[in-house]
């Protein structure tokens, strides 16, 4: 399998990069494992406190010398502040009392919870932190890059990839001055990173964004969202992506951050259906449908923003995790979850979708020639006179 232009810009032997997983969900052994096996490793730092990013470049950099990737979530513009009135967060608290109820656990007090959200991580400080760390690459989500930090990688030699799930959005990235666009389609598992026009605006399906974002971009382009095994990688590249990146398939693996509970749903018959939702943390994302999020539903619009609701349900899916309910586990999930080997070694995964790709390009060439071989080496057949040409045999007669 060729590294292409981005194995090239990374100096990687695969055109696989491993989705940087937030909320927990990433792992230095994960990272490290895809990395040293040849692709791009990604964590997921979003929730780090800027002495965390430090800490965490730190650990990467000790653990391999592969290129290795860190994301961030940029700051969306015009989105509601919580709402931190006493009365509002009462309301949102007595609506998933009962949950709390039910797994034995203590509901924060509102004090408690504006405590929460004041910590709750600096994007300029993460920002500063990340860019005297100074990872290899450096990726983000959810919108256009700092020029600060534009300006910085290109001081400092860092890749910068962004994010985009529309053609529109990936123009603006390339205009922002990113090495790399992520195409992320709607089939894509977690949170959805649209920044030019709403979500439902933006979605997108991955095999429809990848060609026309290779179209519109001149920067190497990652196909992500749909894509859990060689088939699908092969079939990204031959639509004009540059390298894959796979997230719920690695999630699914042993060295993920992901519970077991999260991960042993992974790959099973129930993750075949995904559903977009905002009930676990205020922003739309894509995971298995359990309990909590059926009967959730008539509150869709009632949920309060990131980070609030995040901080609301954080009691909730820690104690479900724990206690092995996955009807309360926000269930991360892309529509080719089924696809998913739960529990295997994440370097092993990582051989197979190169080798399973190889191999799919290779049967698709072959079927290709022999289609090729049946058109053009026949031997056109050669029309017999005496049995087609009326004149030649005179009139019919009928057996008497």
């Amino acid at each position: 399998m060729r590294p292409g232009r981005l194995g090239e810009l990374l100096s990687l032997e695969l055109p696989i990069v491993q989705g940087p997983f937030g909320g927990g969900l990433s792992s230095v052994e994960l990272t490290v494992a895809v990395s040293e096996g040849g692709g791009l490793g990604s964590y997921g730092a979003h929730v780090l406190a800027p002495d965390g990013i430090t800490a965490l470049v730190a650990r990467l950099k000790a653990a391999t010398d592969r290129p290795f990737a860190v994301n961030l979530w940029v700051p969306q513009e015009g989105e509601p502040g919580p709402d931190t009135d006493p009365a509002a967060l009462g309301r949102h608290l007595d609506r998933i009392r009962p949950y709390y109820d039910e797994l034995g656990v203590t509901a924060p007090s509102t004090a408690g919870l504006a405590s929460v959200l004041a910590a709750h991580p600096d994007f300029d400080a993460q920002l500063d932190a990340l860019i005297a760390a100074a990872p290899p690459v450096v990726s983000l989500v959810m919108g256009l890059p700092p020029a600060r930090l534009v300006t910085a990688a290109r001081r400092q030699g860092i890749v910068l990839i962004g994010t985009a799930t529309t053609v529109a959005e990936a123009v603006a990235l390339e205009a922002a001055g990113v090495d790399v666009v992520v195409a992320s389609g709607s089939d894509a598992g977690g949170h959805r990173g649209a920044f030019l026009r709403p979500v439902r605006e933006s979605l997108v399906g991955t095999f429809s964004l990848v060609p026309q974002v290779a179209d519109a971009v001149a920067v190497p382009v990652v196909a992500a969202g749909g894509i859990a095994d060689g088939r699908g990688v092969a079939a990204a590249l031959a639509l004009g992506a540059d390298a894959v990146q796979i997230g719920t398939g690695f999630l699914a693996t042993r060295e993920s951050g992901a519970s077991p509970v999260h991960r042993r749903a992974l790959g099973t018959p129930e993750a075949r259906t995904t559903v977009l939702t905002r009930v676990f943390s205020g922003r739309t994302a894509r995971g298995i449908p359990n309990r909590f999020v059926r009967d959730m539903t008539a509150h869709e619009e009632h949920v309060p923003p990131y980070p609030l609701q995040n901080a609301l349900m954080q009691p909730i899916r820690r104690a479900a995790a724990a206690q092995d309910r996955p009807e309360y586990v926000n269930l991360w999930a892309g529509q080719a979850a089924g696809l998913s080997r739960p529990g295997v070694p994440a370097a092993e995964y990582l051989a197979a979708l190169a080798a399973d790709a190889d191999a799919a390009v290779a049967a698709a060439v072959a079927a290709d020639a022999d289609a090729d071989a049946d058109k053009w080496t026949g031997s056109p057949a050669v029309p017999d006179p005496a049995t087609t040409d009326p004149a030649a045999t005179g009139p019919a007669t009928t057996a008497g």
